[in-house]
């Protein structure tokens, strides 16, 4: 179905900030963890900062990419509304950049629709690096190109709604594939989901869609319905080394778990074998508490998933929830994934107790990572370990920030051990973790 790209507005970026709250480089030395099945865990150096803290407000669902022309990382974050704006969602899409490979980043800059003041209130998702300077990223209801690095996103367009007329969300990064030789971008597979409320004491139940552009987005195909993402939302998709697609879905709460948040969504694994045609069942990974993925692909072939973790953590021994980010390591191209050896990148305590509520402020929000010139790689992600206790509106809640963790896969010797792995994808040993300390 053919899109008109409409440039009749432009976005205006609006500096909030001034020169001297850039902050200086501020990595800082962290160890993190890699599990050893039953052995102690292996320690590995990395370093980590929270790139947003010294701002004080809300930075929020980092989505990250690396210029290779310009060897600038650039870091769409949805930060506070407007103080006009009566919005149940205190976000408004902005723009980090480094220079410097994740060591120091500009304030946010944030991006208006000086028409419409209350679209301003509204995330940023899905930012993806297209070629030669162009990137796209996703609003609510529309698509934006920028054809200078970032700078400017003076092309838009509406997105189509599902088939059925449903509203289609767009979270994750589309899969942007280019020729190998001239590096122009010959296919862009975006995934989306619709949203069904079967009654009013039950979870929402989701299904997830996909389709194509040929001509880097200027036009699209209908989005069609898989139907192997029955009980899928957000879908990040990847061209493994062997030729196939994998896709990673956020999947929904288990109906054991009863009426409860989205924390309690789950992570699993899809595969298609002819270009996204057909998909297979999603084999889960995690059945709770696991979800957001950023997925990469080293040199070598080796997929790394990065994803955050709201729930699967033991409370304190105070009744304070856990929030984390983790990784994992798939040496098959996605089909099996070494839970027994799964990276900690970054671990945190929440500052209210199950009984209180909002209980869930403090947690992570959203995973991006990329591969860096040197090989490592540079893990974004959210966070609200600030925010404060207070019984406050959700419109007003305190700061939220954006981490990084800069680390690398281990090389050496770990041991054999598959309890995790071979375990059942519902069962305690897969989902619940204790921290310890």
């Amino acid at each position: 179905m053919k899109t008109l790209l409409c440039t009749a507005i432009t976005l205006l970026f609006v500096f909030r900030t001034s020169v001297a709250d850039v902050p200086a480089p501020s990595w800082k030395d962290h160890t993190l963890r890699q599990l050893n099945g039953s052995a102690e865990p292996i320690e590995l150096p990395a370093e980590i900062q929270i790139a947003t803290e010294r701002w004080n407000r809300i930075v929020s669902v980092p989505f990250m990419v690396h210029l290779p022309e310009r060897d600038r990382l650039l870091m769409l974050v949805s930060c506070d509304a407007p103080p006009d704006v009566d919005s149940t969602m205190p976000h408004r899409a902005g723009f980090m950049t480094s220079d410097d490979r994740g060591a120091s980043w500009s304030a946010p800059v944030l991006v208006g629709f000086p028409e419409d003041r209350e679209s301003m209130a509204t995330l940023g998702t899905g930012l993806a690096y297209l070629s030669h300077g162009s990137l796209l990223f996703y609003t609510d209801t529309h698509r934006w190109f920028s054809r200078d690095d970032g700078s400017t996103w003076n092309e838009h367009q509406e997105r189509a709604q599902a088939p059925d007329g449903k509203s289609l969300y767009v979270w994750d990064p589309p899969l942007v594939e280019r020729d190998e030789i001239s590096g122009k971008v010959v296919r862009i597979v975006e995934t989306g989901y619709t949203l069904i409320r079967p009654s009013a004491d039950a979870n929402i139940q989701q299904q997830a869609y996909i389709r194509n552009s040929r001509d880097a987005g200027l036009s699209w195909s209908e989005a069609v319905r898989v139907p192997q993402w029955d009980g899928v939302s957000e879908v990040a998709l990847l061209r493994a080394g062997d030729g196939e697609l994998l896709a990673a879905c956020r999947t929904d709460i288990p109906q054991r778990m009863g009426r409860t948040i989205d924390h309690f969504e789950g992570l699993g694994v899809s595969f298609s074998a002819d270009d996204g045609r057909t998909w297979t069942l999603v084999e889960k990974l995690y059945d709770y508490g696991r979800h957001h993925p950023s997925l990469l692909l080293l040199p070598e072939g080796v997929i790394v998933m990065t994803y955050v973790v709201r729930e699967g953590y033991v409370d304190t021994d105070d009744g304070f929830p856990r929030f984390g980010i983790e990784a994992v390591v798939s040496h098959d191209h996605g089909h099996t994934w070494d839970l027994d050896h799964r990276y900690l990148l970054h671990t945190w305590v929440g500052n209210r107790k199950r009984s209180m509520r909002y209980n869930w402020w403090p947690s992570s929000q959203c995973t991006s990572s990329v591969l860096l010139p040197d090989g490592s790689i540079l893990t974004a992600f959210g966070t609200g370990y600030r925010s404060g206790p207070g019984e406050r509106v959700m419109k007003h809640f305190s700061p939220r920030d954006v981490g990084l963790v800069r680390w690398r896969v281990n090389s050496g010797p770990i041991n054999d051990d598959r309890t995790i792995r071979d375990a059942p994808f519902d069962s305690e040993l897969r989902n619940v973790f204790e921290l310890g300390g």
